[in-house]
């Protein structure tokens, strides 16, 4: 098991709380306890930050040039992140700031190290 850095670890808190949000109020589930589907969606999102070939340097999945989520499951966690990520800075603000800081900082790294890449090959 590879050793999870702060910004991981917030990314699986991330997730786990936008996929609760959204089964919440799309499957009527409460407190800890999520539907058979969203249970497997958030367990598939976890596997896939685990695996994610960036670690621990993991950019947000926004951010990312390898889309690992198969079509099915890209599209469902894109519906739960619409939905919950208007949600989120009123009940995760702090959270909801981190991700969106952690954002701009892939954004910043991508464009150095594309810059990087071209310098290279010239």
């Amino acid at each position: 098991m590879k050793k999870e850095s702060g910004r991981v670890v917030r990314e699986r808190k991330t997730v786990e709380e936008m996929v609760k949000l959204y089964c919440h109020q799309h499957h009527d589930t409460q407190g800890e306890k999520l539907c058979d589907r969203c249970s497997v969606l958030l367990n598939y999102a976890f596997q896939h930050i685990e695996k994610c070939k960036f670690h621990p340097e993991k950019p947000t999945c926004r951010n990312c040039t390898v889309h690992c989520y198969s079509k099915k499951n890209k599209n469902t966690i894109k519906d739960v992140m619409r939905f919950s990520g208007q949600r989120m800075m009123l009940r995760f603000p702090a959270l909801t700031i981190l991700h969106l800081i952690d954002g701009w900082k892939d954004k910043k790294r991508q464009e150095e190290y594309f810059k990087a890449e071209e310098l290279k090959n010239k």
